[in-house]
């Protein structure tokens, strides 16, 4: 058996393992990649090379920041704003979460933005007695959604802006504008999905009316310091390419400095990070690896590019639809960075590539929905989710999540043949 042959059965092996959640994920794309080492299809120092250390840094970076925020009671603060602004209404809290979580993504990044969102949803639906899978499903889809539409927001965007130099405004301007749409239909769909399920008692809403928000906030000194670094680090975040640093070395810092000046216990801090999630997507990227590594990635892109013989408008819509279904199922960076070189070549050629980029954008962003594994926002909050008592399965993620992604897509489709052709 070839080794592009092993690496394509190691992958769907740990993918089987994963859907069928016998053993953790965590332990299956651990021996997955241990796998492919043993059959010799990587050696220790090639499959290394494969794991995103921008990504993970910028995991733990995050994951320590709000370790250290959350015990001056913010989170607690801004779940009761958000609910008294909804009135107590389960499904106009929703909404509200919704929104925050899309503009957060688009501002920050969106695994960022489930750390700091997640613990506000737990704390309200605590509080009203109310499931909170619903809120926690709804704001993994609004964040890859809203991180679509930035430069920053999603580290596909973020690797197709460093390949092309387009800017912040340029992915505002081609992305954002169907961002929102997208975002309104999804808020529909939801409705039909969930409405009905999200009842609170009249007791549980006046509840929340009367609670005090101000008297959540456990350490005002913390919380001064926390919102003054988050700020420097939304900051980062924008200016990242000007400061010429990666997103990872600016979580990192934030979180260093939010430690010293925080005050808390290391060694507690440092417990609360979602190791299981941070050794998941190390060892999940030596899986995709093990494909690239072999061709078989390569050989998929050329497949895509030899398919539309040169057509743009089916090219366009091609890398649309194969980049939402693979990075459903595949790691979107992997498959970004073996498409930026071939959308190269084709500009080379002749061809108008510009709508070849939005359509990578759109299609590996908003294809992070279509699966639990599909983006790193979904690990890290369903991550979160699990250790609060309320594991969400693969299997429950698809039934909604792929739809969703299939209607994003569809929508994104439409916008891109009456705005490019």
């Amino acid at each position: 058996m070839s080794h592009a042959t092993l690496s394509v059965v190691v992958f769907v092996l740990v993918m089987i393992v994963i859907i069928s959640e016998k053993v953790h994920r965590a332990v299956v794309a651990v021996g997955g990649a241990v796998l492919l080492i043993i059959l010799g299809v990587l050696d220790i120092e090639t499959g290394v090379s494969y794991i995103d250390y921008n990504t993970i840094g910028l995991l733990i970076g995050m994951m320590l920041f709000v370790a250290v925020v959350k015990h001056s009671g913010i989170f607690e603060y801004l779940a009761v704003k958000s609910a008294k602004i909804a009135k107590g209404d389960p499904w106009k809290m929703m909404i509200v979460f919704i929104i925050i979580t899309a503009l957060l993504s688009a501002l920050l990044d969106n695994v960022t933005t489930v750390l700091l969102v997640g613990p506000m949803t737990f704390a309200i639906t605590k509080a009203m007695d109310l499931n909170p899978v619903p809120y926690i499903m709804t704001q993994i889809l609004a964040s890859n959604i809203g991180g679509t539409a930035t430069l920053i927001g999603d580290p596909p965007n973020i690797m197709i802006g460093s390949a092309t130099g387009l800017s912040f405004v340029d992915f505002l301007v081609n992305d954002g504008l169907i961002v929102i749409v997208v975002m309104i239909a999804t808020i529909f769909a939801f409705k039909l999905i969930y409405k009905k399920k999200l009842i609170a008692t009249p007791e549980a809403m006046k509840a929340v009316m009367d609670m005090d928000e101000k008297a959540l906030i456990k350490d005002k000194t913390l919380l001064t310091k926390s919102v003054v670094m988050i700020v420097l680090i939304v900051a980062g975040f924008s200016l990242h390419g000007v400061l010429h640093m990666e997103s990872s070395i600016i979580a990192l810092t934030g979180a260093v400095i939010m430690i010293i000046i925080g005050k808390q216990n290391v060694e507690g801090i440092v417990e609360d990070v979602e190791w299981p999630t941070i050794i998941f997507f190390t060892a999940l990227f030596i899986v995709v690896g093990g494909m690239v590594e072999t061709g078989v990635i390569d050989n998929l892109a050329d497949i895509i590019m030899n398919a539309t013989g040169g057509q743009a408008v089916l090219t366009m819509m091609i890398i649309l639809w194969v980049s939402a279904l693979l990075s459903a199922t595949l790691d979107n960076i992997p498959f970004v960075a073996t498409m930026i070189p071939l959308i190269h070549s084709m500009g080379e050629s002749g061809m108008d590539v510009m709508p070849l980029w939005w359509a990578l954008s759109l299609g590996a962003c908003l294809g992070g929905n279509g699966t639990l594994i599909g983006a790193s926002a979904n690990v890290v909050l369903s991550g979160i989710s699990a250790r609060h008592g309320y594991p969400i399965t693969y299997v429950q993620f698809l039934k909604i999540g792929f739809p969703m992604m299939i209607l994003s897509v569809a929508i994104c489709s439409v916008y891109m043949l009456i705005r490019y052709v």
